[in-house]
């Protein structure tokens, strides 16, 4: 079992961001108040510590997560026979036809925003004593990581909403709209200010936390994306900060693809640069397999809790079809075929509009709108082990050295340098050890359109191609596909790759570029006026 922190400080309210109250009037219900409370050194890690929390609320169903994954053309969650549906939340985002009233965009801006309040807080009260450090050099080091815990969620915000409030201090005011870039520009000058004063341990104590290289792989994904988040293009800035993680010597490729997903070992990973821990007790939220299984795998995997109904995420056909059917990671990824108890022999049985059949989850879907209980292949990514209850204890990955390796390589491509094809086969080698020979890949196929093919899917059958565009550097494209797919990575890269509103999957046709942002959620707009809607919404 992996060590866990329990953190404690009182807690903030966020109200000027999240429309929860429009009464800021403090209300005193204990003895014990922020102010008057006594805070120690013993109290010094627990303040920095309690950053993290909120981003166990962002792998949910009803999410970030999903959000970012149903929305893109690998994952879709459609009702079917046990249910699923939940007032169309769920198809709204594979339609591209999200509300600023949609629960899911209220949550994730909500979550967002308590997160860098939080830290924004916690700054204050290091840089003012009210927390005590332990000695200087720790009081550097924790306002560092708070620093850089802050700019990770003001990129989810930059990344998910665009032009929003920017808030680096305490306040009680009503904010005013920030611009995207300026957003971006306060990200990447407050990572630059802490990431030498930042630790550079790989693992152990510092396993969840930001520390040099974790803040390293944030800047560079925020490099990687300047062109949307600015308007100006960040290729070189982007290599230079995956250069310094490779030749650092701290990180390197684990063996086996699925070592990064597993329950133990991820600790001391080489891989592993920034991750979400999870445990089933001390700190759940990882319920992945609960809303991606069916009922029935309960006497495969012999879980403690049972899969909702007959599970909904699952993969995109046109997606699965993009596979080599080599690569390992295919069957390290999904649930597919004929099931069986945990025995191996006894086959598990539908129990809703296919009762009397063997579940067999099927690569083909009819659409987006409705499926039956088993089509559809299912997350196998993330470790799930004998007795688990409603929440994983596997932790969930935000940040890996492959994904470093790949950034490197899709900014050589479009540089118009080369290397790339070396650095994308090291990532491909260990899913092909059987047959090495298909590991390799080339700058000039990675150049290449991309397999997908995308279309309008109405009853198995692409019905209407739409956009037919060749895909730049489409290779690339699905390089990063087969390599992160169930990571929360495929909506950021259609975008980057100018696919996420152009083209048609499943059930989605392009429904307008003002897409590429989620709109603020209407409860914060209708408690303050100095907030405008999102363009278009």
């Amino acid at each position: 079992m992996k060590t866990l922190y329990k953190f404690f400080i009182v807690t903030v309210c966020v109200s000027l961001l999240s429309g929860c109250d429009t009464d800021l009037e403090e209300k005193v219900f204990s003895s014990v108040t922020q102010a008057s409370y006594t805070y120690t050194t013993a109290s010094f890690d627990p303040v920095v510590g309690v950053s993290y929390r909120y981003l166990r609320n962002m792998i949910s169903h009803t999410h970030w997560y999903m959000a970012n994954e149903t929305s893109a053309d690998a994952i879709v969650q459609p009702p079917n026979a046990s249910g699923w549906d939940d007032g169309g939340r769920y198809r709204r985002m594979h339609y591209h036809k999200w509300i600023s009233e949609d629960a899911t965009i209220r949550d994730m801006w909500n979550t967002f925003y308590q997160g860098a309040l939080m830290c924004n807080n916690a700054i204050e009260q290091i840089e003012t004593d009210q927390v005590p450090a332990p000695s200087p050099a720790a009081k550097e080091a924790g306002l560092a990581e708070l620093r850089a815990a802050r700019a990770f969620y003001y990129w989810m915000i930059c990344d998910n909403f665009g032009d929003a409030p920017l808030i680096s201090e305490p306040t009680l005011e009503l904010p005013e709209k920030n611009t995207r870039k300026e957003i971006f520009d306060f990200i990447v000058s407050e990572l630059n200010a802490v990431i030498p004063a930042l630790s550079d341990v790989h693992g152990g104590v510092m396993y969840g936390r930001f520390n040099r290289w974790a803040a390293k792989a944030l800047l560079a994904n925020i490099y990687l994306n300047a062109q949307v988040y600015s308007g100006e293009a960040k290729w070189n800035e982007c290599i230079a900060q995956c250069n310094d993680i490779i030749n650092s010597g701290k990180s390197s490729l684990a063996e086996n693809y699925n070592a990064s997903f597993r329950q133990t070992g991820v600790e001391n990973l080489p891989e592993i640069l920034f991750t979400i821990p999870f445990d089933r007790t001390l700190a759940t939220g990882n319920s992945i397999h609960l809303f991606s299984w069916h009922a029935a795998l309960k006497n495969r995997f012999e879980t403690d809790d049972t899969p909702w109904g007959s599970g909904s995420a699952m993969g995109v056909t046109q997606f699965i079809n993009t596979y080599d059917l080599n690569d390992t990671r295919l069957e390290d990824t999904w649930i597919m075929g004929p099931q069986f108890a945990a025995d191996g022999v006894t086959p598990l049985m539908c129990m809703y509009d296919r009762v009397g059949n063997q579940v067999n989850f099927t690569k083909e879907i009819p659409d987006g709108e409705y499926t039956l209980e088993d089509e559809g292949y299912r997350m196998f990514k993330f470790e799930i082990r004998r007795g688990e209850g409603g929440s994983s204890n596997t932790d969930f990955p935000i940040f890996r050295y492959s994904q470093v390796l790949m950034m490197k390589a899709e900014c050589l491509l479009r540089l118009g340098q080369p290397g790339a094809g070396e650095l994308v086969t090291q990532v491909r080698q260990r899913a092909f050890k059987a047959n090495p020979e298909l590991a390799t890949v080339t700058d000039d196929q990675l150049k290449e359109n991309s397999s997908y093919e995308y279309g309008f899917v109405e009853n198995y059958v692409i019905t209407k191609p739409g956009n037919t565009d060749p895909v730049q550097f489409g290779r690339m494209y699905d390089e990063l596909g087969w390599e992160f797919a169930w990571e929360c990575f495929r909506r950021r890269d259609m975008i980057r790759f100018g696919i996420y509103t152009k083209k048609s999957w499943l059930s989605h046709e392009p429904n307008g570029d003002y897409r590429i942002v989620f709109p603020i959620p209407q409860n914060t707009l209708n408690t303050n006026p100095r907030l405008e809607q999102n363009p278009n919404y």
